[in-house]
């Protein structure tokens, strides 16, 4: 009765149903797991941004399906104040990063073909591509004290249906940045990129070797994606976008304004806010930066000498840390909320390949990643 793209397993699994039980009986949950900003005890700039969302215009529906002009300069000048050069032609509005992907899966793509994604990262692209009726083949991160690309098996993972490849720049929970070496050797598939760029602000030291946007990249066709979730804090405004960039990025986007035509989906509201949401976003990215960054130095204060070890990080939201290997990943995350009520997440959630790995929200507010963190060292410690 139903399309087979929607065949997935709706039951809850056994993390979300032990959960749901420990919040009946009226358990106090150290969450672990936050990865909200307006759930992470941040001060927003409350006037500003209701003030931007009161504007009168949006009382007028005059929709562009590239997006207004005044957001897309907004979002021109985000990268001028990052030394790159982004004109608000080659920029088009989404209501998201998913919704990005799902144009550019549209636009790249017939029923069958394939993109590459990294692996571990994002849970959600096989969805994302099986709505499209498209293939996410998976391409290896490795870790060698560090996260980089394996070259060799992205190579070997092309075939003649690889539409595209994915980026995620930083990396989701890796928070490994791209290197110029790497995009040295992406260029020579000839496949189009797209990096999605949406932590890219949130980097916990530079590195010259480290790419942060392929938004001014002119060798291949590349689409770079962001927006006001991560970079403001603002997953409810529902403002992304895409900056086609390379060889044949006008008729790229030429082709994305008739599919954006096709929905109109970006709130004119949000759009003629864009330019003082932006401008606001500074003390929000500030106050992210040292609640992460606070939270990773607990992280590698605490764990040298017991029984984990956290994996280099580069940039991001999320920590992995790695466990004894005497038990699953999965009797882990479920030991540690029956037993010590604290909520991770388990690396097969992000399909690392190799057990064990907790995956851990550095946005947690710190009192409650301090207290968390503890619970999980002491239970590591009792169990290796």
């Amino acid at each position: 009765m139903f399309s087979s793209r929607l065949e997935w397993n709706a039951h809850p699994n056994p993390l979300t149903t032990l959960l749901a039980e420990k919040r009946r009986q009226g358990a106090s949950i150290l969450d672990l797991t936050e990865s909200n900003p307006t759930r992470a005890a941040l001060d927003y700039p409350r006037k500003e941004l209701l003030t931007a969302l009161a504007d009168p215009r949006a009382l007028r529906y005059d929709p562009d399906p590239r997006g207004l002009l005044s957001a897309r300069e907004a979002v021109s000048e985000y990268y001028a104040q990052r030394s790159v050069e982004v004109p608000a032609l080659r920029i088009l509005l989404t209501a998201s990063t998913s919704e990005a992907y799902s144009y550019l899966f549209k636009l790249l793509t017939d029923p069958g073909d394939e993109i590459l994604v990294p692996r571990p990262s994002y849970p959600l692209f096989d969805y994302l591509a099986a709505m499209e009726s498209v293939a996410a083949r998976q391409y290896p991160l490795r870790y060698d004290g560090v996260w980089h690309i394996d070259l060799p098996a992205l190579a070997s993972a092309i075939t003649p249906r690889t539409r595209a490849i994915v980026v995620v720049n930083p990396n989701n929970p890796t928070g490994s940045y791209l290197k110029r070496a790497e995009w040295e050797r992406l260029q020579t598939f000839g496949l189009p990129i797209l990096s999605d760029e949406v932590f890219s602000d949130f980097a916990f030291s530079p590195d010259p070797q480290r790419i942060t946007t392929l938004a001014d990249q002119n060798s291949v066709l590349t689409f770079s994606m962001s927006g006001l979730s991560k970079i403001a804090g603002l997953p409810q405004m529902k403002l992304g976008w895409i900056v086609a960039s390379g060889p044949d990025h006008e008729a790229a986007l030429d082709g994305l304004e008739w599919i954006a035509d096709t929905y109109l989906s970006v709130s004119t509201m949000v759009q003629l806010a864009l330019p003082r949401i932006l401008s606001a976003s500074a003390p929000v990215q500030e106050q992210i930066r040292i609640q992460t960054a606070a939270n990773l130095q607990h992280l590698l204060k605490c764990t040298p000498g017991s029984a984990c070890r956290c994996l280099t990080i580069e940039g991001g939201w999320y920590a992995v840390l790695e466990v004894p290997r005497i038990r699953t990943e999965e009797d882990w995350v479920l030991q540690l909320l029956a037993e010590k009520d604290v909520l991770v997440q388990p690396g097969f959630f992000y399909d690392f390949e190799s057990e064990a790995f907790l995956v851990l929200s550095l946005l947690t507010p710190p009192a409650i990643f301090a207290e968390g963190l503890g619970r999980i060292l002491e239970s590591t410690a009792s169990r290796s």
